[in-house]
């Protein structure tokens, strides 16, 4: 039998948590005593919980598929934070994660800077976490506060994670659909001094934590405390090359080179990111009018515009000809316009990619012996989180020329059969959130004969602040189509003297905004979240009788859980005065959960030819749930060890998730989208030759009844959004679950091999307005796609006028693949060397969203089918030395996109919408000294790799710059890392 490098600690507060059980189910042992016979006999019949299971049991072979992670392990890779070590693992890199930069690029539950983990890619609100053994509520800001936040628990007080790569609802509750990942912490005696540093060779990114712990083992109980701070250092978008400038990365078809329209300014490939500066036109002349199909008005700041492009054609005889100042010139008609259109403003260089983050924590636990068969133990931890982001943004409004309809003196110059949407940009866009979070746990664990029992109570809250910079929506809208000055009223909903806004000056659409003007447009609005989970549960477990093969072991037990939510957005948002921002009310709620679970272990057979030892693990939960009902789940699995070395084992349950606070409480809210935010088949005739749709887009628009060269319209289409209580049902799901395990005796070898198939029906979602259009045009079944029945156009003017995006349940979510662990370890002439490798495979990643409207993602972009890690350690006397691999499969959107071209200005190009595999290797060496100082260096990213390059143009690939954007990827590149740990 082979013995664990894990120390397994045998104090009492470890019964109440979850042992280990490793990635590749190995055979582990109970602690030996070389001191005290008797001691090593204790302790080998000493019973404790595996993860995935609630029964005390006196070995490991279980029938679940666990991964375990040291945490020591992360400083040998470059890794300071808990959230980045759990994505490297095989079962998160397969999909999209919420990162602290994808929560500040995008609107993600938990707010700017959070960062979860969804197990398989089947939603952080269905995996469920544990610290030591019992619930931890979540964190975060604004409505979509759901999931456990990574950022409240730092690596410096983790001693391990333990995944369960399975869904355990019938075990732990209805959250763990996908998993359930437990948070061991440590637990020792004396002192600890760390620190850790990871500098980047490109400059910014760099990440820095300093920690300290002590714990003390007394007669009668033990205690410990860390206390951990962390800095995270913005990277901002200039600080990277291949995020710094979005080409289009377009190709010849026959000669392979690179076609993408020249910038004559700047000699390099122009840069197409967020116009700036701009005129929109809405033009009514017809045929022989002066402005080229779906051009935009740019003035010339430098002078030189002359040289590259034309100007607007000048006949004084026609009244419709669009006049302008001087300085103003035609762009983004036609390639050559494209390469001098401005697209890339000194404010994208500033905005951040990966926030700055402030972190400080202390966490303490404790238990204490009031007699033999009765102990106490509790648990405090405490965190703040500061996150400060930066960022840039477009805003316009609707004016009138001159002389058109009702004519406007402010655009005095401006004359023809136009009107205007000037587009102006502008720095003020970025947030501070402050999360302050903490969680009590206490409870009491004995014994009653041979019976073990275990009572815990957990309150964690989290209050969040969050502060974000706004465009007051009355300074803009009140001021559309207006034809003359504003001076002397007053804004519609502040009541501030109004100012006329120079929407024609070229500074101000610049950017180059006067003081005043900018306190009339911007301000700030701070809105707060608290978040509160009470959690009562209780366990009992021990034999209830006894067979030939062995004793059948229960487990019973009672959860009771209490779960509030209040966000309260700031002023401005519940007045609705939001200018391009979905404006919210209060969401407020509670719900209570209350269950009774059960488990059993039946040893059937032992000892047998073929059947060293064969067992089944039944269990079932009932929940009711206030907002919901009551649901019952089950799962039932096999543990068939035929051999010393080899071994089977499946499971089979059911799951099932009532909807979360927010999805039930979210408040009703109106909000409005302008249509260019919206309507993908606006000018869907020049989008198309321009690259920035598909074809099948250009049909299906076409298909509505959509000219190709339909302008859309004023009025901005209203968004209804809201909680779905009373509307709502809960999830339900079915995984399944088989698995090999080789142990040869010729070797210390371990190779695990399990399928893996979950499948979630019902599922609870909020699809997003824009992104509702967008796929119903996008759709491979135009003419019945459900999608295109939740918003409607305008039978006169065919604009979007209402879009419904309130939460719904969809149809189903499906994942399944296969989990490779393999484990050696060898001792060599001149040390000993271990080697571990884990791989993921996934047959199949698709989400229907409605019965014939299937989305299947696996193998592209975020979701490749094959991620895989290996690290190799090298212990030779002092000296330690780490190399790690972390394996990103290759990845096509090709099929999505129907093929690798696209149509630039009427030229058929190729696009790059795959990419290779992509690795990174990381080294390190680690030293020990004799004093307790032990000194680590190493570099990851050993290669520099960038993230792939792809086109920016025509496909469904999310990108910045000219990379593809997505959290499996490195945005940091090559960097030197240090940790020195001095223990005493």
């Amino acid at each position: 039998m082979k013995i664990s490098d894990i120390e397994l600690k045998k104090k009492p507060l470890i019964h109440a948590v979850s042992c280990v059980l490793a990635a590749s189910a190995l055979n582990i042992s109970a602690q030996e005593s070389s001191d005290d016979e008797q001691g090593a006999t204790d302790d080998e019949n000493e019973k404790i919980v595996i993860v995935g299971s609630r029964i005390r049991r006196d070995g490991f072979n279980s029938e679940q598929p666990v991964e375990i992670i040291m945490a020591d392990d992360a400083a040998a890779q470059g890794i300071g934070s808990l959230a980045e070590l759990l994505r490297k693992s095989t079962v998160a890199s397969g999909s999209s994660q919420v990162t602290a930069a994808t929560s500040t690029a995008f609107v993600q539950n938990g707010g700017t800077g959070a960062e979860t983990l969804s197990l398989r890619g089947l939603g952080a609100n269905r995996t469920l976490f544990l610290l030591n053994g019992r619930r931890a509520g979540p964190a975060g800001t604004r409505g979509g506060v759901s999931a456990f936040d990574l950022n409240v628990i730092p690596l410096s007080a983790i001693e391990r994670v333990e995944i369960l790569k399975d869904g355990a609802s019938s075990l732990y509750g209805s959250d763990a659909v996908a998993g359930v990942v437990n948070i061991i912490t440590k637990a020792k005696d004396g002192g600890e001094v760390d620190f850790f540093s990871s500098i980047p060779e490109e400059s910014s990114g760099e990440n820095t934590r300093l920690s300290g712990s002590w714990g003390k083992t007394y007669d009668k109980g033990s205690i410990s405390v860390t206390a951990d701070f962390y800095r995270q250092s913005e990277l901002a978008r200039g600080d990277r090359d291949f995020f710094a400038c979005s080409q289009r990365y377009i190709f010849d078809q026959n000669t392979g080179q690179q076609v993408d329209p020249i910038d004559p300014r700047t000699g390099r490939p122009h840069c197409n990111d967020l116009l700036w500066g701009h005129v929109w036109i809405y033009d009514y002349q017809g045929a022989g009018g002066n402005v080229p199909s779906g051009a935009l008005a740019q003035f010339d700041y430098d002078g030189d515009l002359a040289n590259y492009i034309p100007g607007f054609a000048v006949d004084p005889s026609n009244p419709g000809f669009m006049v302008t100042p001087p300085g103003w010139f035609p762009v983004r008609y036609d390639a050559a316009s494209d390469a001098v259109a401005n697209a890339d403003h000194p404010f994208q260089d500033l905005q951040s990619f990966i926030p700055e983050i402030n972190r400080s924590t202390i966490f303490a636990q404790g238990e204490y012996e009031f007699g033999d068969n009765l102990q106490g133990y509790a648990e405090v931890l405490l965190n703040r989180r500061k996150t400060e982001s930066n960022g840039y943004r477009q805003f316009w409004g609707y004016i009138y020329n001159e002389n058109f309809f009702a004519g406007n003196p402010l655009s005095a110059g401006w004359t023809g059969s136009q009107w205007f949407s000037p587009t102006a940009i502008t720095d003020h866009s970025g947030s501070e959130i402050t999360v302050d979070y903490q969680r009590f746990v206490v409870g009491l664990t004995g014994d009653i004969g041979d019976w073990y029992w275990d009572v815990s109570y957990q309150f964690s809250k989290s209050e969040g602040e969050y502060k974000t910079a706004v465009i007051f929506n009355d300074s803009v809208a009140d001021q559309n189509f207006l034809s003359g000055s504003c001076v002397g009223t007053n804004t519609s909903v502040r009541g501030v003297p109004c100012q006329d806004i120079p929407w024609l000056d070229p500074q101000f659409l610049a950017g180059n905004i006067s003081p005043d003007m900018r306190d009339f447009l911007f301000g700030y609005d701070t809105g707060e979240t608290i978040y509160e989970q009470d959690t009562l549960e209780a366990v009992f477990s021990g034999d209830i009788a006894e067979l030939d093969s062995g004793p059948i072991s229960v487990a019973i037990g009672f959860h009771y859980r209490n779960d509030e939510i209040d966000d309260t957005p700031g002023p401005h948002t519940l007045a609705g005065n939001l200018w391009g921002s979905t404006s919210a009310g209060r969401t407020v709620g509670d719900d209570t959960t209350q269950a009774f679970f059960g488990e059993a272990v039946i040893p059937l057979l032992t000892d047998l030819p073929g059947v060293q030892l064969l067992d089944v693990s039944l269990s079932a939960r009932n929940t009711d749930v206030d907002s919901y009902g009551s649901e019952t789940t089950y799962k039932i699995g096999v543990n068939w060890s035929i051999t010393d070395e080899i071994r089977f084992r499946g499971s089979r349950g059911t799951s099932f998730r009532s909807p979360a606070l927010f999805e039930l409480y979210l408040a009703d809210q109106t909000s409005f989208l302008g249509q260019r935010a919206i309507d993908p088949c606006i000018n869907w005739g020049t989008e198309l030759a321009n690259g920035n749709i598909t074809q099948r887009t250009a049909d299906n628009c076409a298909a509505d009844g959509i000219a190709a060269d339909f302008a859309g319209a004023a009025i901005s289409a209203t968004i209804f959004t809201g909680g779905g209580l009373g509307v709502l049902d809960a999830e339900t799901s079915e995984a399944e679950s088989f698995g090999f395990v080789w142990q040869p005796e010729f070797a210390d070898l371990s190779v695990s091999i399990d399928y893996f198939d979950f499948l979630i029906e019902d599922e609870v979602t909020q699809l997003g307005a824009a992104n509702i259009t967008a796929r119903c045009y996008a759709s491979e079944n135009f003419a019945t796609e459900a999608l295109c029945d939740q918003f409607d156009r305008n039978a006169t003017d065919q604009r979007i006028e209402t879009v419904r995006d309130s939460f719904i349940n969809i149809a189903s979510q499906v994942n399944r693949g296969y989990d490779l662990a393999v484990n050696y370890n060898t001792d060599l002439d001149f040390g000993r060397l271990s080697i571990s490798t884990r791989h993921t495979y996934q047959k199949k990643s698709s989400q229907a969203l409605f019965p014939d409207s299937i989305l299947d993602t696996n193998g592209e972009f975020g979701d490749p089918r094959l991620t895989a890690t290996l690290n190799a350690q090298l212990e030779m006397d002092d000296w330690t030395y780490n190399w790690g691999i972390n394996y990103i499969g290759s990845v096509s959107n090709v099929g999505r996109d129907d093929g690798d071209t696209i149509t630039y200005r009427g030229t058929t190009v190729r696009a790059v919408n795959s990419s290779d595999a992509v690795i990174y290797h990381s080294l390190s060496a680690q030293y020990r000294f004799d004093q307790g100082l032990t000194a680590l260096f190493g570099v990851a990213n050993v290669a520099d790799e960038r993230p792939p390059q792809v086109t920016t143009i025509g496909t469904s690939v999310t990108t910045a710059g000219d990379s593809a954007f997505y959290s499996q990827y490195d945005w940091l590149g090559r960097r030197l890392f240090v940790n020195l740990n001095y223990k005493f």
